[in-house]
């Protein structure tokens, strides 16, 4: 999760963002994984009903994010970023998406790590071209797979090829 936050923060600053937007995004990347170990089946209870049938490895983000929101967290964009930063969302704003692209391009992650310090090279200035590559490259791998590819990840992909036109 430091590394996440890490990379996120160099980010934010690299967008001129001010020290407390920063903080703030900060603390979405420390957060973002923080059921990542719990068992799924035991977090599955806690998620909106919606996001319950989602695969076991993916319900860390929407726990956490409810988590947070049940403790009394009100900022919706950062709980959308925490929820859904595993699979995307046609709602994510620029938080979202930078913490999507960041927990993919972390430099800790052993797999294509020569392509994704390519990737990481060219944030924040070419977010948008970077977060449309790291989805398709993530549909592609899924369809590679023979997987299921979830609805609110095909709606992020649509989303993003709609603003590219």
């Amino acid at each position: 999760m430091l590394r996440v936050a890490d990379l996120l923060d160099e980010w934010a600053a690299g967008l001129g963002l001010e020290d407390v937007e920063r903080m703030r995004w900060r603390g979405a990347a420390c957060l973002h994984d923080s059921l990542r170990d719990e068992d799924p089946e035991a977090l599955r209870p806690r998620v909106p009903p919606d996001l319950a049938p989602l695969p076991g490895p993916l319900l860390h983000g929407p726990a956490a994010a409810e988590r947070l929101r049940i403790e009394g967290v009100v900022d919706g964009e950062l709980l959308l970023a925490i929820a859904f930063h595993t699979v995307g969302d046609p709602r994510l704003g620029l938080m979202g998406r930078l913490l999507y692209a960041a927990d993919f391009l972390e430099p800790g992650r052993p797999f294509l790590s020569e392509w994704r310090a390519g990737l990481r090279a060219r944030m924040p200035g070419e977010l948008d071209d970077v977060v449309f590559t790291i989805v398709r490259a993530r549909i592609v791998n899924l369809l590679e797979r023979g997987t299921t590819i979830l609805p609110r990840t095909t709606a992020f992909w649509n989303a993003l090829v709609e603003e590219r036109s």
